[in-house]
């Protein structure tokens, strides 16, 4: 039996992937044989990425641009699938986080992170998926998270934009599947990143955590790759419009 897992021969661009979760995801999806193209808004991160994959033995072509600047995106998208070849695979990683109480929130930190983490996800996926379509075959990762289901205070414009992300999911996988499009979402819980470093050495929230969490950790960034690798592969021909939430078990308790 083929190997259902394997995607060699793919090529998936993965954004926000120069660090954090996301590269650690593109150095799985390179492990099961894909070309991975990796995105960063900043030049400097991308190079620095690629020359820690090219120390791995891995040539990984990097593109900058903001994923919530459509002519960008447009541009980037048309630059990979001719540089690079069709992308087979999208992982919409990419996200940013702007902490306040809603009351004292500014409206530019609001519409930023919607602009990024919500719209980028649209405007990514609607370039990527118009190859898709003509190829009749893709697969579509957008990453959410457990705040789409379970908030905390400061954080209310994240949530909205993850809560979205499950919404535009199921639209795309409603809209786009009779393309052979499969489209779902990742909800990771809480993650040991770079992202979440000060909040891990918090020693009254990284407590709080374990103590809700049935596994009594925190997530690992390797404990990505497994559900993702899923999502994109043959494996998943028949799950679209899905969000899978890796939480270590949180919402599974009172």
């Amino acid at each position: 039996m083929n190997d259902i897992f394997d995607l060699t021969g793919k090529i998936a661009l993965i954004t926000g992937s120069a660090r954090g979760l996301g590269n650690t995801v593109a150095g799985g999806l390179l492990k099961a044989g894909a070309t991975v193209v990796i995105n960063d808004v900043s030049d400097e991160a991308l190079k620095a990425a690629r020359e820690d994959f090219a120390q791995k033995g891995y040539d990984v072509p990097g593109y900058a641009f903001d994923i919530s600047d459509e002519p960008a995106v447009e541009k980037a998208v048309a630059a990979i699938e001719r540089e690079v070849g069709p992308i087979d695979i999208l992982v919409n990683n990419a996200g940013i986080h702007r902490r306040n109480l809603l009351i004292d929130m500014p409206v530019e930190d609001w519409r930023k992170v919607i602009d990024v983490n919500l719209s980028g996800a649209f405007i990514v996926g609607r370039a990527v998926a118009r190859g898709m379509i003509k190829r009749a075959r893709g697969k579509i990762v957008n990453i959410s998270s457990i705040n789409a289901m379970m908030v905390r205070p400061n954080i209310g414009n994240y949530c909205a934009a993850k809560g979205g992300i499950v919404t535009l999911t199921k639209s795309m996988a409603t809209e786009w599947g009779k393309y052979n499009i499969t489209v779902n979402a990742v909800g990771p819980g809480y993650f040991l990143t770079d992202l979440t470093r000060p909040l891990s050495e918090d020693p009254q929230f990284d407590a709080w955590v374990k103590s809700e969490v049935p596994l009594c950790r925190w997530g690992n960034p390797e404990d990505m790759i497994g559900l993702v690798l899923l999502l994109s592969s043959s494996g998943s021909d028949y799950i679209s419009g899905q969000t899978i939430y890796i939480d270590g078990g949180w919402q599974a308790c009172l």
